[in-house]
Order: C-alpha cells, then structure tokens, then sequence
C-alpha cells in the first residue's frame, strides 16, 4: 500500500510539472480574464469637481487579455485548479487584433483608441449638462476591413472614409446612416482620404448576416478611432487609467465626468458601465462583457450599464443578483440611473 501511495504521488509531481511547463509555454491563440472593477473617482480630475460623499461610485471595467498558454489551449480555456481562471476565454488572434496587425501596432491603436474615448466621454456628458463643445473632424476612419467583405482589396486600415454618395461622415453614425440609405447589393461611391490625397471607390453592398436587410460594405470601424478629431473642451478635465487601452469606458467616463461636476449620476450606488460612446451621445456594442460582468459583480458593483442587445444578454448571464440596465445612448443612461432609489446619503 505504502508502494501504491508512493506511485501516485510521484505520478501526481510528474503531472503538475507537464502541467506547469506547459503553463508557462505560449500558444497562438488569446485568452480574456476578469478584471475587477475599480472605481473612477480618483482617475477622473475636473476643473471645479465636488465632492462626493454618498457612499457610491462610477466604475470601468476592463479584460485582461493575454497570450493564452500550451495548457490554456488544450483544455479550450477551462483549465482545472490550480492553473484555471475564473471567467476565461479562450479566442483566436483574429478575435483581438486585425488581421496583419503586429502586437505592437494593436497596443499602438488601442491607448489611442482609450485617448479618443477620454475625449469622448468628457464631451457627450459637458454637452449633456448644456456646455457648449465644438468638435470637428474630416471623416471615420477604418480600423480594419473584413478579408471576405466587398471593401477587401479596396479599403486599407487606416483609410479615412469622407464621405458616402457624397454625404458627409465625420463620426461613425454618419457613416452607418449614409451606408443604410442603400440596400444590400447596391454600389455605393466611398472617398476616401489616403497618403494625403483623396480618392473615390465604389464598393457593392452586402446583406447583413444578423439583420439581411441592413448593407454592409465590410469594414470595421471605432467611435474612439476617428481621424485627428479637435474637440475643444470648454472645461478641463483630464482622465488617467495607465496603460489601460481600449474605447469601452467611454459611457463610464461621460458618467464620472457628470458626477464630479456635482450631479448625483450615481444616487449612493456603485455603479459600473461598458460601452463605446459616440459625440451624439450613442453607446455601441463592446467585447468581452463576459469577462467585465464578472469583474463588476466581484467588486460589489449595484448597477452594471451595458450596450443594449447582445451585449446586456450576454451579461444577464453572468450577473448574478447585480442588476444590469441596458442602454443605446447616454441620455438614457441618465434617465436610468435617476430611478434608482437613493441610498447612502450623507446629511
């Protein structure tokens, strides 16, 4: 018997080292993994900014995203204690950066798509409060384009889309509006700017897989990924999350930015938010909601903001009791959070 416990345990050390060198060995593939929820009040600093003492907060959320390892890879994502990780996924490269886009490019694109989203969010919630924010821009840029979709071989990363049949899109609803006028299998005339000179592409539109009456032209794009946009902020304020990249806290910055200029967005809640926010105020669809609902759940948040659609589905299923609002626009975000009861107020 003695023998036999011997074995099992020499066999059990054998397999925790395959197992950790496998750990520590990177495959080409991703893996996403919670991060807690951290609060913005100390990130966000606003000229004139109150205090607020009610006990809440406004949080972001982000996903670790990672190399994902040999052992990650084999067990799909669900590897077992003591190497698993609550709430991973496993995802192919293409899932996080575009195709022929090195590591360094991706990081690159991502601090200045979190930059663009800063900006953003400082101007949607100063227009809210009735601040008047000039912002101009030449057009939305393209952060990618889809191999198989009409625009392969005609649009580039990076191109600047002007304008669509000749209408004007400065901001990516621009650009969906003039795309929709269209439908799916009509040409559509794109000017593009490109190495500083401008050029006219027609594209065929395509039938939407999800929605086969809404066309499609085949590229990606980014409310936080805009052509050099000057947005003159009538108020300073200056956002600081470190090398945290991304557009996705831009609904959650709009929120703070309103908060610390004496608004009572949060009403005594802790209150989390994800979602890409346009200059019209339009929240938009984000990645990772899996990852970023169970880090708002684990950081104790009340209330977690989401895109409404896929998104807030996806996040009902990881919520727990933490209740989740979904949202299309800033406006009604607020409207949202005003119903919730007030709690924690300090007298």
């Amino acid at each position: 018997m003695a023998r036999f416990f011997k074995l099992l345990i020499v066999t059990g050390c054998f397999l925790f080292a395959i197992a950790a060198f496998l750990y520590v060995i990177p495959s080409d593939k991703y893996i996403l993994v919670p991060d807690r929820a951290r609060p913005l009040a100390s990130e966000v600093f606003v000229t004139g900014e109150r205090a607020d003492e009610d006990g809440g907060g406004i949080y972001y959320v982000a996903v670790q995203v990672e190399k994902a390892s040999l052992l990650e890879k084999i067990f799909n994502g669900n590897v077992p204690w003591p190497f698993g990780r609550e709430g991973s996924t496993l995802v192919p490269a293409t899932a996080v950066r575009a195709p022929g886009e090195s590591e360094q490019e991706h990081r690159q694109q991502e601090l200045r798509a979190m930059a663009e989203s800063q900006k953003i969010g400082a101007a949607v919630a100063l227009r809210s409060l009735g601040y008047d924010v000039p912002v101009e821009s030449p057009g939305t840029v393209v952060a990618g384009v889809n191999p198989d979709g009409p625009a392969a071989g005609k649009l580039r990363a990076h191109d600047v889309i002007v304008s669509v049949d000749g209408e004007p899109t400065p901001f990516l609803p621009d650009l969906r509006r003039a795309i929709r006028k269209r439908r799916p299998g009509e040409t559509v005339d794109v000017t593009v700017q490109r190495d500083r000179g401008t050029r006219k592409i027609d594209i065929t539109t395509v039938p939407d897989p999800e929605s086969p009456d809404r066309p499609l032209i085949g590229v990606f794009t980014s409310c936080a990924l805009q052509a050099p946009t000057k947005i003159s902020l009538p108020v300073p304020v200056r956002i600081d999350l470190g090398q945290v990249g991304g557009p996705s806290a831009g609904l959650a910055f709009a929120l703070d930015v309103a908060e610390e200029l004496g608004h009572d967005i949060d009403r005594g809640h802790k209150v989390a938010a994800s979602g890409e926010l346009c200059l019209d105020g339009s929240v938009v669809s984000v990645g990772g909601l899996k990852q970023k609902t169970i880090g708002a759940r684990q950081a104790g948040v009340d209330v977690f903001l989401v895109p409404a659609g896929d998104n807030a589905e996806e996040a009902r299923r990881h919520a727990g009791s933490m209740k989740v609002v979904p949202v299309q626009s800033f406006r009604q975000a607020l409207r949202a959070l005003a119903t919730l009861p007030q709690e924690g107020r300090k007298s």
